[in-house]
């Protein structure tokens, strides 16, 4: 649901519910904006805040443990405010507490907008493996109010427009808009049309296959690589975006890099048009950068990619590749020496 008003959209679903069986759970960074926007109201309001960092079990126990001690029913209903990772936890939590209660996302940055708040996927890291413990559960409602990204860093704003881009590259009438869009000026009035079709295009996709068995997986372009890039650099790694100091590569980061790797795959093995690998490859080189990663460790990311969730069999490497702009190709193996060639040519650039 895109509003220009939280509270008027939220107030119909909470109007469900016994106001005992309401709990929000809030990323530390947004801690003030629920009382802002009149979300809670009153001081008896069932409120969490956390540090949303990493996706990890401990975070997942921090929620489950809010939601005993307030004596929470199977009728009750978990509120979450905050990016990918919170609500991605969240959602985990509410799909395993009692066997599952109802929830609600409100995406506070670009990427939770695009990706992770909505089509059911929740979960955790574990195990150094990204989302390597989850559960398709969807939310009764996500609702997406674009005047979020207002506050948006250029490096948060950036890592959501990567998923934009991913999702261009599944639709032919989307793709030309998404090029077209001048992301000098981050423009929130020209880009919430553009949120709304990539919204409808993920929920689409969802609604014909919500747990992955077929088309789903065309969203997974520019993950196999772009996840393992993610789980090399998650630990002792500092980033530097846009003048910020990062200890995590922002998600849509790795996610474009994926995606150029995966396009140079699709032009040597389906003879996809070198047309959008290199208008990918301009937009990284001016808006995002190079990956810091090294050569040495491509031995390393293709150990990953073999124990990628997303693999039918074990130390395969299954990626999504595109024939062309919105003709993605699905279940495409490739080999540690094709991944090694992708990787190469991504450090290339």
């Amino acid at each position: 649901m895109l509003c220009k008003d939280i509270h008027s959209a939220l107030s119909p679903i909470l109007a469900r519910y016994e106001s005992d069986q309401i709990c929000y759970v809030v990323d530390k960074n947004c801690a003030t904006l629920p009382t802002r926007l009149r979300l809670i109201q009153g001081e008896n309001s069932l409120l969490l805040v956390v540090q949303e960092s990493r996706k990890s079990l401990e975070t997942v126990q921090q929620i489950w443990d809010f939601l005993f001690e307030h004596d929470i029913t199977r009728h009750g209903l978990l509120v979450a405010i905050g990016g990918g990772v919170l609500t991605d936890m969240a959602g985990f939590a509410a799909a395993t507490y009692k066997r599952g209660i109802d929830h609600v996302n409100i995406p506070t940055t670009l990427l939770a907008m695009i990706d992770a708040s909505s089509g059911g996927k929740t979960g955790f890291n574990y195990h150094g493996l990204k989302n390597s413990i989850g559960a398709f559960y969807p939310p009764v409602e996500t609702i997406i109010c674009p005047a979020w990204l207002e506050s948006l860093p250029p490096h948060e704003f950036l890592s959501g427009y990567a998923e934009m881009l991913k999702t261009g590259l599944l639709n032919t009438k989307l793709w030309p808009q998404l090029l077209r869009y001048d992301l000098d000026t981050m423009d929130i009035p020209a880009l919430t049309p553009l949120i709304e079709q990539c919204v409808g295009v993920k929920e689409r996709i969802v609604a014909a296959d919500p747990k992955e068995e077929g088309l789903r997986k065309a969203l997974n372009l520019g993950h196999t690589f772009g996840h393992a890039l993610e789980e090399i650099l998650m630990d002792n790694s500092q980033f530097t975006m846009h003048n910020a100091q990062l200890a995590v590569l922002p998600h849509g980061y790795a996610v474009l890099y994926g995606l150029i790797a995966e396009l140079y795959l699709s032009v040597i093995k389906l003879h996809c048009s070198k047309e959008p690998l290199h208008q990918l490859t301009q937009i990284m080189l001016h808006y995002y950068g190079k990956p810091q990663c090294k050569c040495s460790d491509r031995d390393a990311l293709i150990r990953l990619m073999q124990q990628d969730k997303k693999n039918e069999r074990t130390a395969e490497i299954n990626c999504t590749l595109i024939r062309s702009v919105g003709s993605p190709v699905l279940n495409q193996t490739i080999t540690p020496e094709e991944a090694n060639e992708a990787w190469e040519y991504l450090f290339s650039l």
